[in-house]
């Protein structure tokens, strides 16, 4: 029962990861993570999907190997916050109390990528 129950957390964090590579103000990487975790809690399959995908796949091994993200995910997930969400909120958004929620939203999602630790230069595999 749990287990299914963590594989649909699984898909439901990593649509939410989606969502936050659609939407600016909506952080990415977190809900990346935490559907990694439910993934390998529940279903190798799809881990290792999520492992091995192009676009994905370095960001959750450098999560599960180092406990960190890159440098330049940190700084793609900021940047794509600010400018795009601040780009929404200027010429989207009209209510007041939208472009404050927008605000904070785009604060919170900063400060959990910046409390995030940073990976140091990669290490390139041996072979």
């Amino acid at each position: 029962m749990a287990r299914r129950v963590y594989k649909v957390l699984g898909f439901v964090f990593f649509g939410l990861a989606i969502i936050g590579v659609l939407l600016p103000i909506v952080p990415a990487t977190p809900f990346l993570l935490l559907s990694a975790w439910f993934f390998a809690r529940s279903s190798e399959k799809w881990h290792q999907w999520l492992l091995k995908s192009e676009l994905f796949g370095f960001i959750v091994r450098n999560w599960e190997e180092n406990r960190c993200i890159s440098l330049r995910t940190k700084i793609v997930a900021i940047t794509g916050m600010v400018v795009l969400g601040g780009i929404s909120i200027t010429f989207a958004v009209d209510d007041i109390r939208l472009k404050g929620a927008a605000l904070l939203l785009m604060l919170i999602g900063s400060v959990v990528v910046l409390s995030i630790k940073t990976c140091g230069k990669p290490v390139v595999p041996q072979k």
